[in-house]
């Protein structure tokens, strides 16, 4: 086995969309060839009902996937292929945008009025820029949860893990989508395609995620005195943790333990043309999207 060694971190930056959401963006329009196959990903997470509650009106997506997976509280959507529902805790969206869609997602809060979500948009290659939307829900029920014997639980959303297989399937990138919580102090091994590019984003806790003894701003010691766990600049709460090459990601949990996205896709490696919720191989086809949305003809009624 390869240890990935950690390349980067950074922590999430606060960001406004929709009619007025604040959320935290981890990573995105930058450069995409640093996270290929994925594009951007978005950390929503309030508790005051004011700073999310107007949600992500009317909006359209062509030539990306997004996964959408809800923590806390609740989001209603509706789009143009006329599914409407609600996505609890616990649940998972996945849109395939393909040619075109429009829809929207308003979030509500649970009892205490917190809202916590994530996400995760993924490209398309260019043979399926213009495929056909597609659309799924999938409840916390059905998104198996595999409990180590050392207390490391995973839930796999998307992708194949330790025996089990998401429920999320015919997404392109055909990603895999963790949600990894590790005990206080416990080491952890996780394999991942050494093809594929990979990144955490630890969203409660912290961890040291190393494959040497000294890595990337990320250190754990033991103190001599009464042997107690001192950890010192590590991975936390907002962070994004990005991997070099290898097959198995390697975490050691802080004193609170660590609860963090382990994600990874093999990479499209395609040009790419961005404009919001846009996402093309040319600035042509960019164009094209826009005189689409101008003449009524973004929806392709042919699919």
């Amino acid at each position: 086995m390869t240890f990935r060694p950690v390349t980067a971190t950074s922590l999430a930056k606060p960001a406004m969309e929709g009619a007025g959401v604040h959320l935290h963006r981890v990573f995105g329009f930058g450069d995409p060839s640093e996270t290929d196959p994925f594009l951007m990903m978005d950390d929503f997470r309030n508790d005051d009902p004011r700073l999310y509650e107007k949600g992500f009106p009317w909006h359209p997506h062509r030539g990306i996937e997004t996964i959408t997976y809800v923590l806390e509280g609740e989001v209603e959507h509706g789009d143009s292929l006329g599914n409407r529902g609600t996505l609890g805790a616990g649940s998972v969206q996945w849109m395939t945008a393909g040619s075109g869609i429009m829809h929207q997602e308003m979030p509500r809060g649970n009892a205490a009025g917190q809202m916590h979500g994530f996400q995760l948009w993924a490209n398309l290659p260019s043979s399926l820029k213009m495929t056909a939307p597609r659309y799924q829900d999938i409840s916390a029920s059905d998104i198996p949860e595999i409990i180590d014997d050392d207390g490391t639980r995973v839930k796999v959303v998307t992708g194949g893990f330790w025996g089990k297989r998401g429920p999320v399937d015919g997404i392109a990138a055909d990603p895999l989508y963790l949600d990894v919580s590790v005990p206080p102090g416990v080491k952890k091994s996780l394999p991942v395609d050494t093809r594929a590019n990979a990144f955490a984003y630890v969203f409660a806790g912290a961890g040291r995620f190393s494959d040497a003894a000294d890595p990337i701003g990320v250190r754990v010691e033991k103190e001599v005195a009464g042997q107690e766990l001192n950890i010192r600049d590590l991975s936390g709460n907002r962070t994004l943790v990005r991997f070099g090459n290898g097959d198995e990601v390697t975490v050691q949990a802080g004193p609170d333990g660590v609860r963090f996205l382990l994600v990874a896709g093999r990479p499209i490696q395609e040009p790419v043309a961005w404009h919001g919720p846009i996402v093309m191989n040319t600035r042509a086809e960019l164009q094209q999207a826009m005189r689409d949305l101008q003449n009524g003809t973004f929806i392709r009624s042919e699919h």
